[in-house]
């Protein structure tokens, strides 16, 4: 392969385009001029400066919580050099102990929590993605961009959109061949599928979702600036995303994907790309696999037989895999979470976040899957993320995000382990998503959620088809406590949403925070706990047969070998007691939080 590769590199511009081609190749961007714009900012001025923590917005919005990016992350930032990994072996429980401060397990950074930053760095380059002997796809650097032009006509995007696109030749794509593929504005292209969702553009998505071309797996914007054009050819498909900007940003994107007859696709990259977070590469989709490479290397790489690719950051990220194996070392594995708290700014595009890492559970509208051996535990399902303890209060009656108190932001992250992603059978005996709003992982503003930590709305019918929010973020609700296993199907009232919303007051949409005094119109429609089964199935294990303790230990990362500030981590230990409170008094009393790091040996976590 590699002589192959040097030889492509020596021929860029004939590479892939036959003689007499009305395909020819470009050493700029052929993008009309009215979508050119004149300047770019850079990435880096318009970024946040880092230490400036997340403090409205949000919750757990723009995160990368999800196991496979999780995993991925952590091993390609070992691979990179961009983590030093744990080192060690797990301490006697008298080492641990002195780790301890009281209840708070203080987690020293030495370049093993946080991985570095990976710069996107692909500028003025022409890549090459060839199928190879295993199935999968090697990659070429071809040196400088060089463009297919003209790149023919302009496709109606909007935001988060996908167009479909008829190919002239079949193409064969890892394991299958096609002949119609969709263009989505977010700098990507799938077939099978289209991809129009506003959920996270991560690691998670570009492996999981359909198979993929992603030449740069953004939230971008089409709708503000710039415009996506494609052009059909008997030597090529060409797709070009021509100076589109970010989404709520004036920073903007040139590139451009080619599929090639031969299975093929080569991808060119402006070198005034002013965007900084990025996923480049190929998905077969459906797999759990992803070759990190390293994309700007003149040499290439072997991608193996799987996803290959390379995930781009702007800036440093705490790495949850890396904060539960060091952990584990001085603690026993007998944790359902681990809560992550930091003595510095580390999220800027979400408040908090949670990633399940194992679930066993059925019915809850959530996939069964076994924890990844990465994390060095049997025992954890889940690890939450709740960042620099500074933006939190120990006053449990603040707001310190909307309608959020420290205690139900904790909640709602705590609650994601296993909510809120129920479905129905609607009236209509049509499977429904309708009580979901953001991410399909929160309940709908205009779901009567009884004033749920996981959002939706306690919603007061005025009659005459009239509705009024009157109460947020208190609570799990009786539906809630079924999905955590604390209610029996039997024990869950009929609740109800609003279909069709209307003259919303204050303005309301769907996936939008809760808020109190909003008044809208509509229809009322009533979902029984039955409907939702039908679809879901039973819960498994049962009420019965769940446990009523969630053991969680409250973990205080330290940075840059500072000693912890006793009075942060007094503060910490005050929430933590506070929020076994609000816990208990949130589940109606049929869960209980214990966050003691250890127990006597007479205790028990299961009454």
């Amino acid at each position: 392969m590699v002589s192959i590769r040097r030889a492509l590199r020596s021929g860029v511009l004939a590479a892939g385009v036959a003689a007499g081609s009305p395909h020819p190749l470009a050493a700029q961007n052929p993008c009309p001029a009215a979508t050119t714009q004149a300047a770019l900012r850079s990435a880096a001025a318009a970024a946040a400066p880092f230490g400036i923590d997340q403090r409205f917005g949000r919750v757990d919005d723009g995160g990368a919580w999800g196991v496979l990016d999780s995993v991925w992350n952590h091993r390609a930032a070992l691979e990179r050099g961009l983590l030093r990994p744990v080192a060690g072996t797990r301490s006697t429980e008298t080492e641990a102990e002195a780790e301890d401060i009281g209840e708070i397990a203080v987690l020293r950074d030495e370049g093993d929590l946080f991985r570095a930053a990976n710069i996107y760095d692909l500028r003025d380059v022409t890549l090459r993605f060839s199928p190879n002997d295993g199935g999968g796809y090697d990659v070429a650097h071809l040196g400088a961009a060089a463009w297919r032009t003209p790149v023919g006509d302009q496709l109606t995007l909007g935001d988060d959109d996908s167009t479909a696109l008829t190919l002239p030749f079949e193409f064969a794509y890892y394991a299958a061949t096609h002949t119609g593929a969709y263009v989505n504005s977010d700098g990507n292209i799938t077939f099978e599928e289209a991809d129009s969702a506003s959920s996270l553009r991560n690691v998670s998505r570009m492996l999981s979702g359909a198979p993929r071309i992603a030449p740069f797996l953004a939230d971008l914007d089409p709708s503000a600036g710039g415009g996506v054009y494609a052009r059909t050819a008997a030597d090529a498909v060409t797709v070009t995303w021509c100076s589109v900007p970010a989404f709520g940003s004036q920073i903007t994107t040139t590139v451009q994907a080619s599929l090639l007859p031969a299975g093929v696709v080569e991808m060119a990259f402006d070198p005034g790309i002013g965007l900084g977070e990025a996923i480049v590469g190929l998905s077969p989709g459906r797999t759990t696999s992803f070759e990190s490479v390293d994309l700007s290397d003149t040499a290439g790489a072997a991608g193996g037989s799987t996803a290959v690719g390379e995930r781009f950051a702007l800036r440093g990220e705490i790495d949850t895999v890396a904060v539960a194996q060091k952990f584990l070392q001085s603690h026993p594995d007998a944790y359902d979470q681990v809560i992550i708290w930091t003595d510095a700014p580390i999220l800027f595009e979400a408040f908090a976040y949670q990633i399940t890492i194992a679930n066993a559970i059925q019915g809850i509208g959530y996939p069964t899957f076994e924890i990844p051996s990465d994390f060095g535990s049997d025992e954890l399902s889940s690890i939450v993320v709740m960042g620099w303890l500074g933006k939190y209060s120990d006053d449990t009656e603040k707001k310190i995000n909307g309608p959020d108190t420290t205690l139900s932001l904790l909640g709602h992250e705590v609650g994601h382990r296993w909510l809120a992603f129920l479905e129905f059978s609607d009236h209509d005996r049509e499977r429904s998503s309708e009580l979901l709003g953001r991410d399909h992982a929160h309940w709908s503003f205009f779901f009567d959620s009884d004033a749920s930590v996981m959002e939706g709305n306690d919603i007061e019918a005025l009659g005459g088809g009239e509705f009024r929010t009157v109460a947020a973020v208190e609570g799990y609700s009786a539906l809630d406590q079924y999905a955590m296993g604390l209610r029996a199907a039997s024990e869950v009232p009929s609740f109800f949403y609003v279909e069709a919303p209307t003259n919303a007051s204050p303005s309301a949409r769907r996936s939008g925070s809760p808020q109190v005094g909003v008044t809208f119109n509509g229809t009322r429609r009533d979902v029984l706990i039955q409907d939702v089964i039908e679809v879901e199935g039973e819960r498994v294990p049962s009420a019965a047969d769940s446990p009523r303790v969630q053991r969680q230990a409250f973990v205080y990362v330290v940075r840059g070998g500072r000693d912890p500030n006793a009075d942060h981590v007094a503060k910490l230990d005050r929430i933590r007691q506070q929020w076994e409170t609000f816990f208990h008094a949130a589940t109606d009393q049929r869960m209980t939080a214990e966050t003691r790091l250890r127990l006597g040996s007479a205790e028990t976590t299961d009454p």
